[in-house]
């Protein structure tokens, strides 16, 4: 990471700080902004907010890999996460997971080259009435067919 870069990333913790507080109830919405702007969340992004909020990196750490929409790793502008529940499952979540690796040519788990998507599990989406359900970002697509699926990733493209 760049100085320049540091800088920025230190003015805006700083900002998101004494927007939200230096109470450690702060934490989780200083970190859904950072994750929000730059869409991961960087070792030196961790240790800057533990710093300001007089707090150990560990905790910071804790609270990122417990939330499944926090990253602590790069991951692609789109991130797509199916599903895995058993109301998913049983409505055939296994021909979507397929139809997915295969347009996208990555394996769940993955980013692709050229950082545009990334595809997860979910352990649960909250839809399973209208099973089976994705989300990319913060969008929620339901009832799917593998073809539904690779049309709403196409129109990423």
């Amino acid at each position: 990471m760049l100085i320049e870069e540091k800088t920025s990333l230190s003015e805006e913790i700083e900002h998101l700080v004494d927007l939200y507080g230096k109470d450690r109830s702060a934490l989780l919405r200083i970190l859904q902004n950072i994750q929000r702007n730059h869409r991961y969340i960087s070792d030196y992004a961790q240790q800057e907010v533990a710093r300001h909020l007089n707090i150990h990196p560990v905790e910071v750490y804790s609270v990122i890999s417990f939330y499944a929409y926090l990253n602590s790793e790069p991951k692609g502008k789109y991130i797509i996460r199916l599903c895995k529940t058993i109301s998913c499952d049983m409505k055939d979540k296994t021909s979507i997971q397929k139809a997915i690796e295969r347009e996208l040519g990555i394996k769940f788990g993955a980013t692709t080259k050229d950082k545009k998507f990334t595809i997860e599990f979910a352990n649960c989406i909250g839809m399973c009435d209208q099973a089976p359900a994705m989300s990319i970002n913060e969008r929620v697509y339901t009832n799917l067919t593998p073809e539904k699926a690779i049309q709403i990733i196409n129109e990423l493209k």
